[in-house]
């Protein structure tokens, strides 16, 4: 079973990105990382500053992918057309 970190890594593979395009995708949803945490994450298992990979990040990533990529979802115009009795 793939780990958060080899999801973050194949995806950062994927889209040819770059730490500091991770950072601008995580900062899209409010949510910061030093290039050192990064970093952290990116590393080989048995290194011993690797970090696991919680799934908040992964869940932020992914919410600020869709960000990067569409655009921010713009409010809803309300519907008039409707009859109103």
């Amino acid at each position: 079973m793939l780990s958060n970190n080899d999801i973050l890594k194949k995806l950062r593979v994927a889209l040819s990105l770059r730490n500091d395009d991770i950072i601008e995708i995580l900062a899209l949803v409010d949510f910061e990382i030093s290039k050192g945490a990064l970093g952290d994450i990116f590393r080989n298992a048995d290194h011993p500053g690797y970090v696991e990979a919680g799934d908040q990040i992964l869940r932020n990533f992914l919410n600020g992918l869709i960000i990067y990529k569409r655009g921010r979802l713009t409010e809803p115009k309300p519907n008039t057309d409707r009859d109103i009795d």
